[in-house]
């Protein structure tokens, strides 16, 4: 049977992905993935130093995506099918290109953990993330901003005559673009996933990349990789007090059995935890989760992808609550199998000016002795995992179509299936940069990066044409330069703020933002911006006066629509949030009454709204607001907020709708 590739549409029950957030990410990432130079002494050289190299210091100029919700309907999907006599893969362009299935035909086994739902919850970088599939995570640790954006697709010619699946995008936390070739040869048993990171800028660039694997887990699941040691992230009181996986120190444990359990099974974890496995230089690097019959899948690559981990949601309370809460209630569990660029989730590695990194991955289904593989000798098991992949997937054979690849990588796409942002062709246009294999192509611009074209063009920013939030801001050096030298009116010392912040000139920032604040016809936004400068100085007073005044503007100018109702979220959030925790309880009182009725019967604000009542001294009042129940959409991958409120209302234990504790309880 020959490999086709079709259209196809996946109709889900999904929740609404709702707008983006209007404001400018200018709070740092909360940074639980860095370690301080104390706790890097002692690591291996090459770790401590990709460790220390650029971590990521701003999400800007991507946006935040907290605008989803909760109530799921029907909605359909454009996917693509990729399909041989072997294995059928169900790919989603619209949503970071994430494989959402992949089907052993010949048994009818999913091989990996299939979501039933679309149900966006806060685990990427920028906000909305969904599991499930096999996604492609670049940019900077943690899950890449494109979760839930969509890629450009097209066809190529493969290397072995067929037709492969092009995905491809400009990554903006880093400015680097990327491509996913997805190639199924017409007699394999193994989708072959060809990568390509490049640098085209003349200064060197940090990469990350890790493709994370969902992949279902029940008590007899097993996870095997090449090594004998791991990586485990954990806290200073260990596994016995603290979640392992989530705190900012790296000790080196023993494989399989550590704490008196064996780690390999992931329901064998009472808490979330990452295992990166040590894999030994020169070793074959794969990965593999086997059920309790020894079938499963196993992922391979060339020597490039290092990197394996395995991740845990333990048998925990909250662990197991986290997982309903990203899909439904009555579906099976999963871990992730995971492999990158480097040993580490915490490191960055890399790129030399003009220089690329490319790689061949391999996915498909294996069978080995289950005796074998589930037996109490560690080296006998990972051995007849190995031997089982030797025998249906030579190393030698995976190198030789990472060679054949490689010589497609740089072929234009043909018919074109999906189309991404306008951010790369604009990028490209300024830069001149030349992309064999991964157009970015000016029809893609669009509203978003026209006042951008019209500045590089006419060097001028140009007033909005009607009266709006505004736009997304840039923040490269290049256009910052730009910015600087642009008439400066309202918008443009605005956007100039924003990029100054960005580069770490908070004080320059605040004076663009003040010249803008003298003729804003629109004075909320510059408001803002200086409010919360405001409050990471430590000058709750002033920042609560800045967000008091930002609001009000606010609520005095907003419209209709979805982008003003995103606005007055985002901004309303913010502004109690400062003003309770000024004390200043009238004012933050006034901004809930100002609030659309529909806002205030959201998640967040129900939340907010238990804490004023609570400031106010209504404690039952407060009370009653947990006991008629709400839902918080965007709750934080780790965050304690509801357990922290909860506690000063009652001595109660946290009802378990409300308990998402990665760590034992106090």
């Amino acid at each position: 049977m020959a490999t086709t590739v079709s259209r196809a549409v996946l109709t889900l029950p999904a929740a609404p992905l709702g707008p983006e957030n209007p404001l400018p990410a200018l709070r740092a990432p909360d940074g639980v993935h860095e370690l301080d130079e104390r706790s890097r002494e002692g690591l291996p050289r090459d770790m401590a130093r990709q460790i220390g190299y650029e971590p990521l210091r701003s999400l800007l100029p991507v946006r935040i995506r907290d605008g989803y919700g909760r109530e799921r309907t029907e909605r359909e999907f454009e996917s693509v099918v990729i399909e041989n006599e072997h294995l059928r893969v169900t790919v989603l362009p619209g949503l970071g290109g994430r494989v959402h299935s992949l089907v052993h035909l010949p048994t009818g086994r999913e091989l990996l953990y299939r979501n039933p739902v679309f149900q966006p919850a806060h685990f990427a970088l920028n906000g909305a993330w969904f599991s499930g599939g096999i996604e492609w995570n670049t940019g900077a640790t943690g899950h890449t901003t494109l979760s839930c954006a969509p890629l450009h697709a097209a066809l190529v010619p493969a290397p072995d005559g067929g037709v492969m699946v092009r995905l491809w995008e400009w990554e903006r936390l880093r400015d680097l673009p990327f491509q996913v070739d997805l190639w199924l040869p017409g007699d394999s048993e193994f989708l072959y996933v060809g990568v390509r990171v490049r640098n085209p800028h003349e200064r060197p660039a940090p990469v990350y990349w890790w493709s994370n694997i969902a992949v279902p887990e029940d008590a007899g699941t097993r996870v095997l990789a090449p090594a004998d040691e791991a990586w485990l992230l954990q806290g200073p009181s260990g596994v016995g007090g603290t979640p392992i996986g989530y705190e900012r120190s790296l000790r080196r444990i023993p494989v399989p059995r550590w704490e008196g359990a064996d780690r390999t099974y992931p329901l064998r974890s009472g808490y979330p935890a990452d295992f990166f496995y040590e894999v030994p230089d020169g070793a074959r690097p794969w990965i593999a989760s086997l059920g309790a019959d020894g079938h499963g899948l196993v992922q391979t690559s060339t020597a490039r992808l290092r990197g394996r981990k395995l991740f845990v949601w333990g048998a925990g309370g909250g662990g197991r609550r986290w997982q309903e809460w990203l899909t439904e209630p009555g579906t099976g569990g999963y871990a992730e199998i995971q492999a990158g660029l480097a040993r580490t989730q915490l490191e960055h590695v890399r790129l030399e000016a003009g220089a690329e990194f490319s790689w061949l991955e391999a996915y498909g289904p294996l069978a080995a002795p289950a005796g074998a593989v589930h037996g109490p000798d560690w080296a006998a098991a990972r051995g007849a995992a190995q031997d089982a992949l030797d025998a249906v997937l030579p190393r030698e054979r995976v190198d030789a179509a990472y060679e054949a690849w490689r010589g497609r990588a740089d072929t234009e796409p043909g018919e074109r299936l999906a189309a991404g942002s306008g951010w790369g062709a604009l990028e490209v246009l300024c830069g001149g940069f030349k992309l064999p294999g991964t157009p970015f192509e000016e029809s893609t611009l669009g509203e978003a990066e026209e006042p951008w074209l019209q500045l590089w063009r006419t060097g001028v920013f140009p007033p909005p044409r009607r009266v709006a939030p505004p736009g997304p801001s840039l923040v490269a050096a290049h256009w910052r330069d730009m910015l600087e030298t642009a008439p400066a009116r309202p918008l443009t010392e605005y956007h100039l703020g924003v990029a100054q912040w960005h580069a770490g000139d908070r004080s320059q920032a605040v004076r663009s933002w003040e010249r803008g604040l003298a003729l804003a016809p629109s004075r909320w936004p510059l408001l803002r911006c200086l409010a919360l400068a405001d409050a990471l100085a430590g000058d709750l007073a002033r920042a609560a006066d800045g967000y008091a005044a930002a609001f009000d503007d606010l609520a005095a100018e907003s419209r209709g629509g979805e982008e003003w109702t995103a606005a007055e979220s985002a901004l309303g959030q913010e502004a109690m949030a400062a003003l309770l925790a000024a004390g200043r309880l009238p004012e933050t009182r006034r901004v809930w009454d100002r609030l659309r009725p529909g806002l205030r019967e959201r998640g967040r604000f129900r939340l907010l709204a238990a804490r004023l009542l609570a400031a106010e001294g209504h404690v039952a009042a407060a009370r009653r607001v947990f006991e008629e129940g709400f839902e918080v959409p965007d709750l934080r991958e780790g965050e304690e907020t509801l357990g922290e409120v909860w506690s000063t209302l009652t001595g109660h234990p946290l009802p378990p709708r409300y308990d998402f504790r990665m760590r034992p309880p106090d």
